[in-house]
């Protein structure tokens, strides 16, 4: 070759590899990507859902790990995983009890949150540990979440696991006369729910289900940030609508939820009687569920005629209380929570 043509092809231009050409390619496969979950979800909830759960997964480990904290070191005695159906991990339950107790106790059954689509037993057990060394039997109750189970499937596990209760007392050290139940998030709104079931037969008729348990077994409920108004639930927007009305798409299967049996029966507030257990009843100020659903439900119990101890925080309260507050044990006023919530279970049963 000769040095001229050496020099012609040294003076050719070199190609400029641009960096933002990259960048736009990146951002072309995100914006697809994107599209494609976007049409996916149009169709079906799984996508949202996934997400969510993912999201309340790590936040659930968390809370557990902070309580966990606070468990006193009292003895206890517990049986994880017992079976109350054949539905494998969905069916189990754990329970706790004093290894000092000698007969049955009255009797704690938790129903976990996690926007009906998330969470597990798991994720209260250190919260029922306290109770339990508080002199009560405390059991965490597993159920099918959504878009695994499509509603009433929890209800009616929720209803084997206390016929599952009921039969087995002795073994479990429960005291049958003197059922407390309770639930944060989601796991209120299905507590209520089992509440109104075993308290009123109109409502029992609609859900075709006959209940396992008898109106004067209840002691007592406690409900802590649920959900009652699926209607108001429903009139959300922003980030917060899109991810209950995803959830509840999930739960329900169907995206008319709103309108049809299923935000009906879920809608205990429309469906408790002066008959519903006397109830505690607790939300954090900085929780919008509080204004919306925890603070009405008080209010139409309250009109009832039903005793009603409530923990709300004024408006301006600082720091502001999030949404299950009551297991963020590191907070003073989570733990005031904490308290009132025994004094309330020492209050109503006997041992």
């Amino acid at each position: 070759m000769s040095i001229d043509a050496h020099a012609d092809e040294s003076a050719r231009p070199k190609k400029v590899r641009r960096p933002w050409h990259r960048t736009k390619v990146a951002l072309a496969v995100v914006i697809a990507v994107v599209a494609v979950i976007a049409i996916i979800g149009s169709i079906t909830p799984w996508p949202s859902a996934m997400i969510i759960r993912a999201v309340f997964t790590k936040g659930g480990d968390d809370t557990a790990a902070e309580m966990e904290r606070h468990v006193p070191d009292t003895k206890l005695t517990e049986k994880l995983d017992v079976a109350y159906g054949d539905g494998g991990a969905d069916t189990t339950m754990d329970v706790f009890r004093p290894a000092s107790a000698t007969g049955p106790l009255p009797t704690v059954v938790w129903i976990h949150g996690g926007a009906w689509i998330s969470g597990a037993k798991e994720n209260v057990d250190p919260y029922l540990r306290i109770l339990a060394g508080e002199g009560y039997t405390t059991i965490g109750v597993n159920y099918t979440i959504g878009p695994e189970g499509v509603y009433p499937l929890a209800v009616h596990q929720l209803d084997e696991a206390l016929a599952y209760i009921d039969a087995h007392a002795a073994e479990l050290g429960v005291d049958p006369t003197q059922i407390v139940l309770a639930g944060d998030s989601a796991g209120a709104q299905l507590a209520s729910q089992m509440a109104t079931l075993i308290t009123s037969p109109d409502y029992a008729a609609i859900m075709g289900i006959t209940p396992s348990l008898e109106a004067d077994q209840l002691a007592a409920t406690v409900l802590n940030c649920g959900v009652y108004d699926l209607a108001a639930l429903a009139r959300l927007d922003g980030i917060a609508g899109w991810g209950f009305k995803s959830a509840m798409w999930a739960y329900s299967g169907t995206k008319t939820w709103a309108e049809d049996s299923t935000g009906a029966t879920m809608s205990t507030v429309d469906w408790v009687t002066a008959d519903f257990p006397t109830t505690y009843i607790s939300g954090g100020n900085g929780d919008g569920l509080t204004w919306l659903q925890s603070i009405p439900m008080a209010q139409r119990l309250d009109e009832l005629g039903v005793d009603v101890t409530t923990q709300f925080w004024p408006a301006p309260h600082e720091p502001q209380l999030p949404h299950e507050y009551q297991f963020h044990l590191d907070l003073p006023d989570a733990r005031t929570t904490l308290q009132k919530t025994i004094d309330f279970l020492d209050a109503h049963t006997t041992r």
